[in-house]
């Protein structure tokens, strides 16, 4: 049997990244730009929220954090806020170690850029890239690169100008992430076995979220979703 090729990096597949993440531009400038404008309401400055889109990079970490955020800051405070956003974005562990296998042979300031910028959206990218046959690393990096910046200018504008959409429910414009994901998850099925997964954290995230208020509904469901996939497995 002969082996997959080996991944390789191009400045092509960077165009590639960079043109497959069009779909979630209107998604990532939506989130982002409410953001930015919850951020300036909450009374951070731009630095601030700026910083918080720079490297915590992930729309619900972001916002659990405001409603978390105190203008007198006490060890608690920051414990709570740091354990908070770290839960939440544990799930990226999970899709870190799916690109493990074409992350291995890169060099390492390559590799850890790819993995500090991934998002579900980024990570959906590259997957239905990979599994397709590709193998060129810079379609994941050129994805994950732009949709970066889009985040970063969408926080800007939503800072001064976000108040001009104060509902964006009212367009539609909320349906718009779900939307994709959903589009950008068909490529990937491959029969009701790998769906189970997917079934029973949607499931427990259902339930916990009706019955626990908080949170802890995003971290019963991924942890339901890995449990039953290695149980498949």
């Amino acid at each position: 049997m002969p082996s997959s090729p080996r991944p390789f990096f191009s400045l092509a597949g960077l165009r590639y990244g960079a043109r497959a993440a069009l779909p979630a531009f209107p998604g990532f400038i939506m989130f982002a730009a409410a953001f930015g404008t919850a951020s300036a309401q909450k009374g951070l400055s731009l630095a601030e929220a700026m910083g918080l889109s720079a490297f915590v990079y992930a729309g619900a970490s972001q916002m659990i954090g405001l409603e978390i955020w105190q203008q007198v800051w006490t060890p608690t405070t920051i414990l709570t806020i740091m354990t908070v956003t770290a839960v939440v974005n544990s799930r990226m562990i999970l899709l870190g170690a799916t690109l493990q296998p074409w992350l291995r042979h890169e060099p390492v300031a390559r590799s850890a850029l790819n993995l500090f910028l991934i998002t579900e959206a980024g990570w959906l990218i590259g997957t239905r890239y990979h599994n397709e046959g590709g193998r060129d690393v810079g379609v994941l990096l050129g994805a994950a690169l732009t949709l970066w910046l889009v985040w970063q200018i969408a926080t800007i504008v939503g800072f001064f100008a976000g108040a001009l959409v104060p509902e964006p429910k009212r367009f539609g414009l909320d349906l718009v992430m779900p939307i994709f994901f959903s589009v950008m998850l068909v490529p990937l099925w491959k029969g009701p076995r790998t769906a189970l997964p997917w079934l029973v954290a949607g499931f427990v995230s259902f339930v916990v979220h009706a019955l626990v208020p908080g949170y802890g509904f995003i971290i019963a469901g991924a942890l339901a979703g890995v449990i039953a996939g290695m149980l498949i497995e």
